[in-house]
């Protein structure tokens, strides 16, 4: 399941000026979607996030990892990698490479399946303003999977935007992605899943310096993209989790 992609892009973006970033997270949330769509019954409560961002001189990795649980045991790993590369004086242009895959499974169903390789390359924009608290990136990507899961590979493309705001003095964060791509095999051979976060982090407090726990929600939006207890991926969803964070 698609996560992050780019969750937290606050002061992710490089500056015009050379800058080394460095930042990681793990998020815990608990997950409202069994609550709010009956045939969404099987899919897991709980799923944590670890984030890790680490920027050079040349551009800037990224990667993710979502692992799902359910009481008895771990449900499935989803993992995300990738890499920019400057390609422009003022860092705003930037050569993307990208890889995406994982394992799930939705318990007493008969849905278990792996996700196929995916790999992305293209293009991104990046912009940030001067103090690092409104972020944007855009990218325009190229994505191959390959043969496996029962399914021939295909190629196709993948648009994202990715945002990122810091306001009331730090105490409140919203971020997030939007991805829309291709598949030939769902209703109008499109897929979209956006995932905006909202924060309230602790550490803008007075005398909470060092408590970098941040409290709030992730709200998934998606359209052809959760498989569901009758084993589809045809529907538009929407749903929030309850959720903390640390950095680090």
């Amino acid at each position: 399941m698609k996560k992050v992609l780019f969750l937290l892009f606050v002061a992710l973006i490089v500056n015009c000026q050379l800058s080394i970033v460095n930042a990681q997270n793990i998020q815990l949330h608990y997950n409202t979607s069994h609550a709010l769509y009956d045939d969404l019954k099987g899919r897991p409560k709980m799923f944590t996030t670890f984030e890790l961002y680490k920027a050079d001189k040349w551009g800037h990795t990224f990667m993710f990892t979502d692992i799902n649980y359910y009481g008895d045991g771990a449900a499935g790993v989803y993992w995300e990698i990738s890499r920019e590369f400057d390609i422009s004086k003022n860092k705003q242009w930037a050569f993307h490479l990208e890889y995406n895959g994982g394992a799930t499974s939705i318990k007493d169903t008969s849905i278990a399946s792996r996700f196929q390789h995916a790999f992305l390359t293209g293009f991104a924009w990046n912009w940030a303003s001067s103090d690092f608290n409104r972020t944007f990136s855009l990218q325009a990507l190229y994505k191959q999977y390959f043969n496996g899961m029962g399914r021939d590979g295909y190629a196709g493309f993948q648009g994202t935007a990715v945002w990122g705001l810091n306001f009331a003095q730090g105490l409140l964060t919203f971020s997030g992605f939007c991805d829309l791509w291709y598949d030939p095999d769902v209703k109008g051979k499109l897929i979209l899943l956006s995932q905006p976060q909202f924060w309230v982090n602790l550490n803008a407090l007075k005398g909470m310096d060092g408590v970098n726990l941040s409290l709030g929600t992730e709200v998934e939006v998606s359209n052809n993209f959760v498989f569901n207890d009758k084993g589809a991926n045809d529907k538009f969803y929407v749903t929030p989790t309850l959720a903390a964070k640390w950095t680090f």
